[in-house]
């Protein structure tokens, strides 16, 4: 075995169990003889698969070798991956590849093409039944990258990787030293790719995940024993959570949070915490972010863009389709005001409603600060099909901002008073008690129950538990349309 094989062997030994890799087809190569091919060595086509195990569980595993033709995907190459994805689809696990390929293999031409045609077809196929999960090392090129976006997580190597359709040095205004846009910090930043980290903790990162999912979309969400206070008071949800993450893992067992799409819409928090040993998903509203050292470096007006939308949607619809239960920290007054976004958001924040409306797993929100208009609406409230809502004693819910209400409201009055702004505040008051307050919602049926911030926690593991049985049939049809 040489040493560019051995690498592509060594990304698989380092992410299964020791001992636990079983290769198929390791005698498979090409077929081509055409453009001097006949006496070019390919070995295994390029790509190692078979299976093997993540803390003993089975995974299906495919790994690239980049010297071998650069990596590029033939017609045998291809047809191995597939024979992997039949595989799982059979058996009900994950696919993970590690990729390191430039793209489709030019001198295979339509063979290469009808192969990587069938590899498309699988992952479709795929979606939605098992997790399909890739972490790029090297190139991932023309047709590569959309097959890999086909999947559901992606992991890049946050120096050597690239992702990209086209080669970087065709696009006009695209200098390395001023715009990669086949970067790992470019990629994430627009929402492409999951993960940046180094190699060692793709291997980690990449175990931890298959550990808080299903094999697929039929097996029970992952569970773990729970060693964790399940009545342990949340102290973060007494402060302030412009950025919700520190709440959120408050609320999870042990402190947990496995974040994705961390670098993209950061007014959007979305990943995976535990509560009572389950895997739950969260989807939070930020307006700040902070650092490492709770320093607020990037703050953000409490609206929904159309970026955020995007990632909360994704998340949502993968969730769904494998049967994790969804959570959601609101804090929202409406949309991004901008002639940008006038041209997109309308068809996101829809998509996003979709998302949250249509899936039929066990959904709670908890509203943590505001709720206005019908970007509330769109954030998982009880008007969509959440199945329960709480909201803290502090949580303003309403049509919009009550000064705001009052002012449009009592325009006339206002105008006419002595004193403006005692009308203003006398009238703002008098709205919010009626419209704007958590206590109004509530007597209205709108919110199932106002908690206190110390008991999010133990509130949101009940509801789970409560509704761990649900049922949630839709209307028979093909699929929806949005």
């Amino acid at each position: 075995m040489g040493s560019s094989e051995q690498t592509a062997m060594n990304r698989i030994l380092n992410l299964l169990d020791d001992n636990s890799f079983v290769e198929i087809g390791a005698k498979v190569t090409k077929r081509n003889t055409d453009f001097n091919l006949d006496g070019a060595k390919v070995p295994a086509d390029g790509v190692i698969t078979g299976y093997g195990l993540i803390d003993g569980s089975i995974v299906y595993v495919y790994s690239q070798d980049a010297t071998a033709l650069g990596g590029a995907i033939g017609e045998m190459h291809a047809k191995k991956i597939v024979k992997l994805y039949d595989l799982a689809m059979k058996v009900g696990v994950p696919v993970i590849g590690l990729v390191d390929c430039a793209g489709m293999r030019l001198q295979e031409a339509t063979d290469a093409l009808q192969a990587f045609g069938t590899l498309y077809a699988s992952k479709v196929m795929a979606s939605g039944v098992i997790p399909q999960i890739t972490a790029v090392f090297g190139n991932c090129g023309g047709g590569v990258a959309v097959a890999n976006a086909l999947g559901d997580f992606t992991f890049m190597e946050e120096k050597n990787a690239k992702v990209f359709v086209n080669s970087p040095n065709v696009l006009d205004g695209n200098y390395a030293e001023k715009l990669d846009t086949a970067a790992a910090g470019f990629q994430a930043e627009i929402g492409n790719v999951d993960f940046v980290e180094t190699e060692d903790d793709i291997y980690t990162q990449i175990r931890e995940l298959v550990s808080l999912l299903p094999a697929n979309n039929e097996d029970e969400a992952s569970l773990e024993v729970c060693d964790d206070d399940l009545n342990r008071a949340c102290v973060a949800f007494d402060g302030d959570m412009a950025d919700p993450r520190v709440a959120i893992a408050d609320l999870s067992d042990n402190g947990y949070f496995m974040e994705v799409k961390k670098a993209y819409a950061k007014n959007m928090v979305v990943g995976f915490i535990r509560l009572n040993g389950a895997s739950v998903g969260v989807i939070a509203n930020a307006s700040a972010f902070l650092d490492a050292e709770g320093k607020v470096v990037e703050t953000f007006d409490k609206v929904l863009t159309t970026d955020a939308c995007q990632k909360a949607t994704t998340f949502v619809q993968f969730c769904d389709a494998f049967q994790i239960p969804v959570l959601t920290l609101t804090d929202i007054t409406g949309y991004k005001s901008t002639v940008e976004e006038e041209k997109t958001i309308a068809s996101a924040a829809a998509k996003l409603t979709y998302a949250f409306a249509n899936a039929t797993v066990p959904k709670i929100n908890v509203i943590i600060g505001e709720a206005y208009g019908s970007a509330y609406l769109t954030m998982n409230s009880s008007h969509i099909g959440a199945d329960f809502v709480f909201a803290l004693p502090t949580a303003k819910i309403g049509m919009m901002d009550a000064e705001q209400a009052a002012k449009i409201m009592y325009a006339e009055e206002i105008k006419q008073a002595a004193d403006s702004q005692a009308m203003i505040a006398e009238k703002t008051a008098a709205y919010s008690a009626l419209q704007d307050s958590a206590d109004s919602a509530a007597a209205r049926g709108y919110v199932d129950n106002i908690i206190e911030g110390s008991s999010v926690r133990k509130q949101v593991v009940y509801a789970f538990e409560m509704l761990y049985t649900k049922r949630d049939d839709r209307p028979s049809k093909k699929h929806g349309t949005i």
